[in-house]
């Protein structure tokens, strides 16, 4: 038998949490307490190419809007799509980010990290987070976006454009808040949208704005939303099923002429 004496238990630390901050904001729950605090993270919303299913599927819903903390209100938590569709949004943003006084949660798509194009000099540059951009300015329908989709929305109205299809594409640059109203008054133009993401489909950002269009514009809407999203399965390790798995143009461009019954 052991005669050492077993060591003393430290009394049991409080859950609540606090950080002295002007800027904090509180949220209380039954035996817990969150404080918010001004703080930026980057995180990958997906890594690279053919890693299989333990990198490779678009996590957006899983620690994004989903499971980021807030007090109730929209301006105390926020989640910013930060490599977008240019690499001066990508900078724009994550200023506005790093000066933000609540949390956010800045998602960062690995395989834009090679993408190229010009950068304003500007030590100020700034993009508000929460203001989506129209990337292509159309009639027909609207294409709905962020990230690395938007690379199958651009290339999708440029195809549609080749067949007399003029289409809007909205780039969302930030998922909460989303800027719905932007979403809205482009569709009340065309009556007809199409969302699109690599991410699955089941509790997706495009099931929001799917949900969100038809809450706020149904009276405008000619066709139902569509959505073009990543396959509901476990990526693939192999090439052609991965590429197989993930959403492409032809899809977008069935998509929106299905919304245009054409």
């Amino acid at each position: 038998t052991s005669t050492t004496s077993p060591l003393p238990r430290r009394p049991p630390r409080s859950i609540a949490a606090s950080v002295p901050s002007k800027a904090s904001t509180a949220t209380t729950v039954p035996f817990l307490t969150i404080t918010l605090c001004p703080m930026s993270r980057r995180l990958l919303s997906l890594a690279i190419r053919k890693p299989s299913a333990t990198s490779a599927n678009c996590r957006v819903e899983s620690f994004g809007p989903a499971m980021c903390p807030g007090s109730g209100s929209e301006s105390s938590r926020k989640v910013v799509a930060g490599r977008s569709s240019t690499p001066a949004d990508a900078k724009g943003l994550l200023k506005s980010a790093i000066r933000d006084n609540n949390p956010v949660v800045f998602l960062e798509n690995e395989i834009l990290y090679g993408k190229t194009g010009e950068v304003p000099s500007l030590d100020e540059f700034l993009i508000p987070i929460g203001k989506a951009r129209i990337a292509r300015a159309g009639r027909d329908v609207t294409l709905v976006s962020f990230s690395i989709g938007m690379t199958y929305a651009l290339a999708a109205a440029a195809e549609l454009a080749q067949e007399g299809i003029d289409a809007e594409v909205i780039d969302l640059r930030t998922l909460r808040p989303m800027d719905v109203p932007a979403i809205v008054e482009s569709v009340k133009k065309p009556h007809r949208c199409v969302a699109i993401e690599e991410g699955w489909p089941q509790c997706g950002v495009t099931a929001d704005i799917a949900a969100r269009v038809q809450e706020e514009a149904f009276d405008w809407l000619d066709a139902p939303v569509l959505r073009v999203t990543g396959k509901d399965v476990p990526m693939p390790y192999a090439a052609n099923l991965e590429k197989l798995a993930l959403p492409s143009v032809a899809e977008v461009v069935a998509a929106a002429k299905a919304v245009l019954y054409r």
